[in-house]
C-alpha cells in the first residue's frame, strides 16, 4: 500500500472516529447505546437504567448521519415486541434539548422480554428507520 492511501485512510477513521466522539460528547455519555438502520445512527441513553419494566422512563438521544452530529433531524419513537407482535399501550412525546440532545419521554415496557426501540428519523427530506433491540427483565 502507498503512503498516501495510508495517509487518506487515517484520516478517514480518524473523522468517523470524531464523528462517534461528538455524537457521545453531545449527548454526556461515554458508552451510548446505538441504533442503526437505513443510513441513520441514533445513539441513546435510557433514563433509569437497567429500563425497568411496567414504569415510565425515557431516552436522551442524538442522531448522527454519516459523519455529523444532526441538530435538525425530527424524531419519532416508538417501541415494540417482535416474538409477541404487539407494541406498547402509550405514546411518545420527544422534546428538543440543547446541541441537538433530544428526549423521549412516555416509554413504557408493560411486561419482560426483548423489546425493539424504533426511531423514524426525518433528514433532508426522507424518512429513516432506526432500530435496537433492549431486553428487560
Amino acid at each position: 500500500m502507498t503512503r498516501g492511501v495510508l495517509v487518506l485512510m487515517a484520516a478517514t477513521c480518524g473523522a468517523a472516529a470524531h464523528a462517534a466522539d461528538d455524537c457521545a460528547l453531545a449527548l454526556r455519555a461515554a458508552q451510548p447505546l446505538v441504533a442503526e438502520g437505513d443510513g441513520a445512527r441514533v445513539l441513546f441513553v435510557p433514563q433509569p437504567v437497567p429500563v425497568p419494566v411496567g414504569r415510565h422512563f425515557q431516552i436522551r438521544f442524538v442522531v448522527c448521519s454519516g459523519e455529523a452530529l444532526r441538530s435538525d433531524a425530527k424524531v419519532q419513537v416508538d417501541a415494540d415486541m417482535p416474538a409477541h407482535r404487539h407494541g406498547m399501550n402509550y405514546r411518545t412525546t420527544v422534546w428538543p434539548l440543547e446541541r441537538g440532545v433530544q428526549r423521549a419521554d412516555g416509554l413504557m415496557f408493560h411486561m419482560p422480554g426483548t423489546w425493539r426501540l424504533i426511531f423514524d428519523v426525518s433528514l433532508d427530506g426522507r424518512t429513516l428507520r432506526a432500530t435496537r433491540e433492549i431486553d428487560v427483565q
